[in-house]
């Protein structure tokens, strides 16, 4: 019995490593079909607020950009401004 430990600890190096390559692999697999979660969703999730934010904004320069009344009342104000 005793001899035979010896012979087991290099066995138990390789199984140690192919399991590693094989975890990896795992690992792999998961992430290529969209399975396994990432880490950055908090940041993603950030972004996607704020895309948000800036197109909500975009549309209400736009409005008051072909807003005849609105543009009317910029220009004076930009002229008064200008003026003083």
């Amino acid at each position: 019995m005793e001899s035979i430990i010896p012979l087991l600890i290099p066995f138990g190096a390789f199984a140690v490593a192919g399991l590693a390559i094989w975890t990896g692999h795992q690992r792999k697999m998961l992430k290529m079909r969209g399975e396994l979660p990432t880490t950055h969703d908090a940041d993603a999730e950030r972004m996607r607020e704020e895309i948000k934010y800036l197109k909500d904004r975009v549309a209400v320069l736009e409005q008051i950009t072909t807003d005849s009344h609105s543009t009317k009342q910029l220009e004076s104000e930009i002229e008064q401004l200008r003026d003083s």
